[in-house]
C-alpha cells in the first residue's frame, strides 16, 4: 500500500510531461502537412541505386 503513495505522483507527473510535449507539439505546428508524408513516399526523386561493394580479400 505504500508504494502506491510513490506509484500515484510518478504516474501523474509522466502524464503531465506527455501531455506536455503533446502540446508543445501542437504549438510548434507539428501536425500541420499531414497529406505531405504520405504523398512524399510515392514520388520516386531520382534515387539511384548504389554501385556494387568491392569485396576486398582478407
Amino acid at each position: 500500500m505504500t508504494v502506491l503513495y510513490l506509484l500515484i505522483p510518478v504516474t501523474l507527473a509522466m502524464g503531465a510531461v506527455g501531455l506536455g510535449a503533446f502540446f508543445w507539439s501542437l504549438r510548434s505546428h507539428q501536425y500541420e502537412d499531414l497529406e505531405g508524408d504520405a504523398e512524399r513516399i510515392l514520388h520516386d526523386n531520382g534515387d539511384a541505386p548504389l554501385p556494387p561493394q568491392k569485396e576486398t580479400a582478407p
